[in-house]
């Protein structure tokens, strides 16, 4: 089996957030696997910002801490390894200075017209301060390109605002919404599953399944998250994107193409069909929880939740399962 190479243009990856965990656990090594399979091109360069005081040398080890622990050992070469540590760089930044942005403009001016991918791996109240700050530093131009993760904003009104302030500074076209939960490759196979499999198409519906059950287990607790999670909670980190996303691969209809805009039209179907809960079927179709303290698979003890976000008085769910209905001739009966 052999894996195509797309072509990339050169480029600088700048991570907000760069010592966090959605960099170390999930962006760096994504970027390792692309860089091995040689589509990073040769001058491109990836620059974490984050607030703490540290220097390249000192990010580029705990990056590699991080790549050992989430790189399986047999997709790790060391030599490949240590080439990709060295396209990393790290600058000390407070985003909500505005005299902060000095050694950013000086690092990327080495490469004008580089395309620029700034991803926003920070808490959402952020985003809005962030892309202010690209343009006052004129780091907002055509060649560059913005990536937000989610969850984008805390309510509707929130969502609509931080949208505001970022359309206000980059065009939509190159605002990227990332649900990194999409690129699992189980997650990719659904729709060649269902799609492409004629044993499971036809009875794909209501009269064949009973029920379907989604279940996202974590190993871990929130951990140096809980500031963060404490103010997200498990309904806005987890069920509002990453498991609504997997809904929708579920349910929908075949598209008529596979393409970005076909996919999501059948997906907004499926949201549309969605029996919303309100009043009393809240109480009797959801449960939201918090995990106690014990001990993890590896024998090792964890905090209850409390005590990682830090908050004794917490009411943050970290636990919740929903019992949902889609309202559709496919679904009708079933809950999901």
């Amino acid at each position: 089996m052999t894996t195509k190479v797309i072509p990339v243009e050169p480029f600088d990856l700048v991570i907000f957030g760069g010592t966090g965990d959605l960099s170390m656990r999930k962006l760096l090594p994504g970027m390792y696997h692309r860089f091995a399979a040689g589509q990073m091109p040769e001058s491109s360069r990836i620059i974490a910002l984050a607030r703490s005081d540290m220097d390249s040398e000192g990010f580029r080890q705990e990056a590699l801490e991080a790549l050992q622990r989430f790189v399986p050992p047999r997709e790790r070469d060391e030599t490949t390894l240590a080439q990709f540590l060295g396209r990393l760089d790290y600058l000390h930044n407070d985003v909500t200075d505005p005299d902060g942005w000095t050694e950013l403009v000086a690092l990327l001016n080495r490469e004008p017209e580089r395309i620029r991918v700034f991803y926003l791996a920070v808490g959402p109240s952020l985003f809005g301060t962030i892309a202010a700050g690209l343009a006052r530093a004129g780091l907002a131009g055509g060649n560059s390109r913005l990536v937000v993760e989610k969850p984008l904003g805390y309510d509707l009104a929130s969502a609509r605002e931080l949208n505001r302030q970022i359309g206000a500074v980059f065009d939509e076209s190159r605002v990227y919404r990332i649900d990194h939960y999409l690129g699992k490759e189980t997650v990719q196979n659904l729709m060649a599953l269902r799609f492409a499999n004629a044993l499971f198409e036809p009875i794909w519906n209501a009269n064949h399944i009973d029920h379907v059950q989604i279940t996202a287990a974590e190993t871990v607790g929130v951990g140096s998250r809980g500031s963060y999670y404490d103010k997200a909670g498990a309904i806005r980190d987890m069920v509002q994107n990453h498991l609504l996303q997997l809904l929708c691969l579920l349910a929908m209809e075949p598209p008529y193409q596979f393409d970005a805009d076909a996919v999501r039209d059948e997906k907004l179907k499926v949201l549309r069909s969605l029996r919303p809960l309100v009043g009393r079927d809240v109480l009797a179709n959801t449960v939201r929880g918090q995990y106690r303290g014990g001990t993890l698979s590896d024998c090792s003890v964890a905090l209850s939740y409390v005590e990682e976000a830090e908050n004794p008085n917490s009411q943050t769910e970290c636990y919740v399962a929903i019992k949902a209905e889609i309202d559709n001739w496919r679904w009708t009966g079933v809950p999901f």
